[in-house]
């Protein structure tokens, strides 16, 4: 497909993605654009304070790639954006040291928009997931993370026999 048959909402798509990337935010999101996602502790507003989430991110994981996992899907006042993530963390995130290890991560960002421009996004990943791939936390069903649910309250998770 060439740019010329895409989209807006693809390009949109795109270059928001494009934007994690290193290629910005400015003219993609509106002036006041408001960020959430797992890993920022406050939300962020405004393109330049994406673009320096964005590098803290590429720092943490400077052989970052992002691919769109599917095609975005919209109405024109709002979008969902799904991607996966892999790369290797050899940078420090906030406290958290580089861990040499591999990431890769599914995610999507649901976006809201305003005149073809971002105004509202909000990116989902499986947190529990990632911390498990760096090593930070137990990998889903072993001893591991039925010690750390007990400790939470959850009590203990039956095994499927079959």
């Amino acid at each position: 497909m060439t740019e010329l048959e895409r989209s807006p909402l693809e390009r949109l798509a795109s270059s928001f993605i494009g934007g994690f990337e290193g290629r910005g935010f400015e003219g993609v999101c509106t002036p006041d654009v408001h960020y959430e996602d797992p890993i920022a502790i406050e939300p962020l507003a405004g393109p330049p304070a994406l673009d320096g989430h964005a590098l803290q991110l590429r720092h943490a994981v400077p052989d970052l790639r992002i691919e769109r996992a599917s095609a975005a899907l919209g109405d024109g006042l709002h979008a969902c954006v799904p991607w996966r993530m892999t790369g290797t963390h050899t940078g420090e995130l906030d406290a958290l040291p580089a861990t040499g290890r591999t990431l890769s991560l599914h995610g999507l960002h649901y976006l809201e928009l305003t005149d073809g421009a971002v105004r509202r996004a909000r990116g989902f990943f499986d947190l529990y997931d990632a911390a498990a791939q760096l090593g930070l936390l137990p990998a889903r069903g072993g001893l591991g993370e039925t010690a750390l649910l007990l400790l939470r309250g959850f009590g203990v998770r039956r095994r499927s026999t079959g």
